[in-house]
C-alpha cells in the first residue's frame, strides 16, 4: 500500500486515554457509544479543519482568480491526493467526492447501468448488501430491462466460492458486493471474488463503508473495479463521500448529475463534458468535507492502523464474547470474534429490538436496532430485525461492560423470570 501509517501513540498499544482527549464527545457526554456502524464521532482535529476553513477561508472552488478561490481549489485537490494515497489508487483524477456512500452507489448504478447493462443482462447482488448497494441496482434493472438476482450467504455471512461460480453466468455483468456486513461484521476476500469476476467478463462494484475506516485498504492490492465509502463512519462530519473507479470505465461512463463545472463547454445544441474528476462532481463541492476528510486520514495514520485493528481486535473480542455467555442471547453470525469486525449483531428471546435499545439507553448505552438497512438479509436469515453494537478504535473495556451489564438485565426488565 502506497500511503504509509506509522502511529505515534505508543509502541505496541494506544494510549487511550490520550485518544479520547482528541474526541471531545467523550468530555460532553457519559454515554457508551456503540453505534459506530452506523456514524463515527469526530476528533477535535478534524472539527477545527471545518471550522477554520468556514471561519477563515471560505470560497468558490475552480470559479475564481483571486487568491483565495485558488487557494481553495488547491486545498481541495490536495485532499484527493490524500484520499488516493490513502486507498493507493493510481491516479487522482479516479478519485470522485460525493455525499456519501449511498450517493457514490447510486452514481455508479445510474451511470455504469445506463452506459452497459441490456434486456437480458443480470446484475448479482450479495444477500448481505446494505440497501444503498441493493436498491439503485434493482431501479438500473428496471431502466435497462435487466435482471437482478442474489448472491445467497451461509448462516454465518460467508459466501462459499463455489456459489459464487454458480451464480456466474454469461449474462452476469456486475457483481454488488460489500468489503466487511455491517450485520455479520464479516470480510469477504474481495480479491478472490474479483478474479472470479474477472474471468467470467464481470465488473465488481464493492461497498467499503465498514472497512476502510477500521483497516488497510488498496484497490489495486484488491482488484476491485469501483469501491465506495463514507467520511462519517471515519471520523468526519456528514456530507462527504468517495467513489473510486478505473479511469478507463469513468471515462466511458455518462454523467450522473449536471450543472456548473461538469462541463468543458455547452452551446444551445451541443455538450462537452469535463474531463475526470470534475464530470462527477456537479455544482459547487464540498470544499469543507473534502478538507475534513483528509485531515481524518492524516489523524488514522497518526494513530496506525496496526494499533487500530488490534484495539479494535481486543474490544472485540470482549463484546462477542460476553454476547456468547449471556442466556437467551443469540449472537447473528459467526461465534469467532475475529470473523466480526467491530461489529455485533443480536437478538435477545421474547425482546422486540426497539425495546432493547430502548433499555440500553435508559442504561447510558447508545447501539442501533432494526434492519440496519439490510432488510432482505434479515429475511434470508429468518428474522425481523436485530440488534447491533459496534466499536471503534476509541471505546473502553467500561463502555463494553456498561453494555454488557445492561444487556443481561433486558429480559428480567421486560418481565421475565430467569
Amino acid at each position: 500500500m502506497e500511503q504509509q501509517f506509522e502511529g505515534v501513540r505508543g509502541a505496541d498499544t494506544l494510549d487511550i486515554a490520550s485518544v479520547r482527549e482528541d474526541f471531545p464527545f467523550f468530555a460532553a457526554q457519559d454515554t457508551a457509544y456503540l453505534d459506530n456502524s452506523a456514524t463515527s464521532l469526530c476528533p477535535e482535529c478534524v472539527i477545527r479543519t471545518v471550522s477554520e476553513h468556514y471561519l477563515r477561508e471560505k470560497a468558490s472552488p475552480f470559479r475564481g482568480l483571486y487568491p483565495l478561490s485558488v487557494q481553495i481549489t488547491e486545498a481541495y485537490e490536495a485532499a484527493r491526493e490524500t484520499v488516493r494515497g490513502f486507498i493507493n489508487a493510481p491516479e487522482a483524477a479516479e478519485v470522485i467526492f460525493t455525499r456519501n456512500a449511498s450517493e457514490s452507489l447510486n452514481l455508479i448504478a445510474y451511470s455504469l447501468g445506463s452506459h452497459i447493462l441490456r434486456p437480458g443482462d443480470e446484475v448479482l447482488v450479495g444477500i448481505t448488501e446494505h440497501h444503498s448497494n441493493m436498491l439503485p441496482w434493482r431501479m438500473a434493472a428496471e431502466r435497462t430491462g435487466a435482471k437482478v438476482r442474489y448472491l445467497l450467504c451461509e448462516p454465518d455471512g460467508t459466501y462459499r466460492e463455489e456459489t459464487l461460480r454458480e451464480a456466474l453466468n454469461g449474462r452476469t455483468k456486475i457483481l454488488a458486493i460489500t468489503h466487511c456486513s455491517n450485520v455479520f461484521g464479516r470480510v469477504n476476500d474481495l480479491r478472490r471474488f474479483a478474479e472470479l469476476c474477472h474471468a467470467n467478463g464481470t465488473l465488481i462494484v464493492a461497498d467499503g463503508a465498514q472497512s476502510v475506516p477500521h483497516m488497510p485498504v488498496d484497490v489495486q492490492e484488491l482488484g476491485v473495479d469501483f469501491l465506495v465509502f463514507s467520511g462519517h463512519k471515519m471520523l468526519t462530519p456528514m456530507g462527504i463521500g468517495v467513489l473510486w473507479g478505473r479511469r478507463a470505465l469513468l471515462e466511458e461512463m455518462p454523467p450522473f448529475l449536471t450543472g456548473g463545472e461538469m462541463i468543458d463547454a455547452v452551446t444551445t445544441d451541443e455538450i462537452w463534458w469535463a474531463p475526470l474528476p470534475q464530470k462527477f462532481e456537479a455544482g459547487t463541492v464540498n470544499t469543507g468535507g473534502a478538507l475534513a476528510l483528509a485531515e481524518a486520514i492524516r489523524y488514522l495514520g497518526r494513530v496506525g492502523f496496526d494499533r487500530i485493528q488490534k484495539r479494535e481486535a481486543d474490544l472485540t473480542r470482549m463484546l462477542v464474547e460476553g454476547i456468547l455467555d449471556t442466556p437467551h442471547v443469540r449472537l447473528i453470525g459467526s461465534q469467532d470474534p475475529a470473523e466480526h469486525h467491530g461489529i455485533a449483531a443480536f437478538t435477545v428471546e421474547g425482546v422486540h429490538p426497539h425495546d432493547i435499545s430502548a433499555i440500553m439507553s435508559d442504561g447510558g448505552v447508545c447501539i442501533r436496532a432494526g434492519h440496519h438497512c439490510a432488510q432482505p438479509l434479515h429475511q434470508h436469515l429468518g428474522i425481523p430485525s436485530s440488534s447491533r453494537a459496534s466499536v471503534m478504535f476509541y471505546n473502553t473495556e467500561e463502555e463494553i461492560g456498561r453494555f454488557l451489564t445492561v444487556l443481561r438485565s433486558i429480559r428480567g426488565a421486560m418481565g421475565y423470570a430467569e
